[in-house]
């Protein structure tokens, strides 16, 4: 079986704040002297059922990135296609890169670089038994759903969770999605939504972890400080 996973990371990262060089790109911040998106990379190259890597990035930077894994030798096979505007167009165009005999493509966040691999190995196995599936959490907090400042309705947590990533799905599927939405001029929060659309599959939710945080916050960092220390330790103590 044939897996790609495809890492959009060509965004801007405007939530990260700016710097005197201008936007922060969240995804080439540094942990422990190193950007993140390297982080990330690494952990899907000890994944057993990942067969390559594909990073979208901005055209400026695809050089950098090249340069990057050059000095690396990891140990699957990391490509670099130019990303879009939008993190949509980014995995599309990823998407268009992939061989024909691709099975299954896992979505991940580029700035999700605590993806655990045991998890990333059950959502795959998911994916490959009903077609698509995705991390998630449930929610600890109350959900509201309001309009504007007013609560119109509590919403039970028991029927919510928060989606993750990766989001794995049967490669012929997720290109008639993403078809589909580009038709329709739809443009979705997450792979499952353009999926969701077609109504050709139930789309499984495989429980994630709490430790699977989106950097998308300078405060986020401190967490993913604290978070790659307790791995060092691990990795040290055995």
């Amino acid at each position: 079986m044939k897996v790609s996973v495809i890492l959009p990371a060509a965004g801007l990262g405007t939530r990260m704040g700016r710097e005197k060089s201008g936007i922060s790109r969240k995804q080439f911040m540094l942990l422990d002297g190193e950007p993140i998106l390297l982080h990330t990379i690494r952990k899907f190259t000890h994944c057993p059922s990942v067969s390559e890597i594909v990073v979208a990035l901005r055209a400026e930077d695809l050089e950098w990135g090249r340069g990057l894994i050059h000095q690396q030798h990891l140990p699957k096979p990391i490509r670099f296609v130019e990303g879009g505007d939008s993190r949509q167009h980014s995995v599309e165009n990823a998407l268009a890169s992939l061989a024909p005999d691709t099975d299954l493509v896992a979505v991940h966040d580029a700035v999700r670089p605590f993806a655990d691999s045991e998890l990333v190995e059950k959502v795959i196995a998911e994916a490959a038994h009903t077609g698509g599936a995705i991390l998630g959490i449930v929610p600890v907090d109350t959900v509201k759903r309001v309009h504007k400042t007013k609560i119109r309705d509590t919403l039970p947590r028991e029927n919510l969770v928060l989606a993750q990533t990766p989001q794995v799905f049967r490669f012929d599927l997720l290109k008639r999605a993403f078809e589909s939405a580009r038709r329709d001029g739809f443009t979705g929060t997450d792979e499952s939504s353009l999926v969701e659309r077609l109504d050709e599959i139930e789309v499984s939710v495989v429980m994630g972890s709490d430790r699977n945080i989106k950097i998308t916050r300078p405060s986020d960092m401190e967490l993913a400080r604290l978070f790659h220390a307790e791995e060092m330790a691990r990795q040290t103590a055995s």
